[in-house]
């Protein structure tokens, strides 16, 4: 039996199941690898939007990663909602000594539009940005971070994400130093059911570089999930429902 690869999801509690750890675990098994979490936010959300939001002790958050740690052992990282400054900090002290790719989604407004970070997070993002193999920014998060300008001015490896653009077709860039820039364009699928798309596409490219896959066939790979999965939402709630993780096929190809 081939040992799966162990792949930390750092990141927010969805108790609708649509995003944060819960999102990540499905796309994680989907893709073959084993999840561990741990947990740095709780929140009442559903597909309508999100209703409270209770961050976790960042002692706990410490605890959980370094449980995951040095125990069972890592080979990737992906970072979603953090919740506080201090759960950052937490978070930027362990990532910053692995030596396994470390994807980060620099989560700052849900799919419904609730603010997931205030201005002191975001603040604390430059660490982990730095320590990232790869930054996954949507419209209006890369906007927060100073636009495409100051991404390359950091010197950091990023997708614009650009799902939250307008248009027909859905338009991201890989975007990595002393490289040509990747471009991706395919037809938008029109629906609602759109609720995790950012933290199931940083989770699969965790996943696909764990495996082993370069960066640029991890995106792609991990684009295709996402589309997949779009196809297959299962309808659920009256907002922006979730999309179907469970239908997306285990031993799909993610290779270029």
């Amino acid at each position: 039996m081939i040992r799966p690869p162990r792949i930390l999801t750092i990141a927010g509690s969805d108790s609708g199941g649509g995003a944060g750890i819960q999102a990540d675990i499905k796309t994680i098994t989907m893709l073959g690898g084993y999840a561990m979490s741990a947990i740095c936010a709780l929140t009442a959300q559903d597909t309508t939007g999100v209703h409270a939001v209770l961050p976790v002790d960042p002692v706990m958050v410490a605890a959980q990663i370094d449980a995951c740690l040095n125990d069972i052992g890592v080979d990737a990282v992906k970072i979603g909602m953090l919740g506080s400054p201090a759960i950052a900090a937490v978070v930027a002290d362990r990532v910053e000594r692995l030596a396994v790719p470390v994807v980060f989604d620099p989560v700052m407004i849900a799919t419904s539009g609730a603010a997931l970070a205030d201005a002191a997070t975001i603040a604390a993002f430059e660490r982990l940005m730095r320590a990232a193999t790869l930054t996954t920014p949507n419209v209006p998060e890369l906007a927060a971070l100073g636009g495409d300008a100051a991404m390359r001015a950091r010197g950091v490896a990023y997708i614009a994400k650009g799902g939250d653009a307008d248009g027909e077709e859905v338009v991201d860039r890989l975007v990595v130093p002393g490289r040509p820039e990747r471009v991706w364009a395919a037809p938008r699928i029109v629906t609602r059911h759109t609720h995790g798309t950012g933290c199931t596409l940083s989770s699969a490219i965790a996943t696909l570089l764990a495996r082993g896959l370069a960066l640029e066939d991890a995106v792609d790979g991990a684009r295709r999930f996402v589309r997949a999965a779009l196809e297959a939402a299962p309808g659920f709630g009256a907002g922006h429902g979730p999309l179907g993780h469970q239908a997306v096929r285990q031993d799909l190809d993610p290779g270029p």
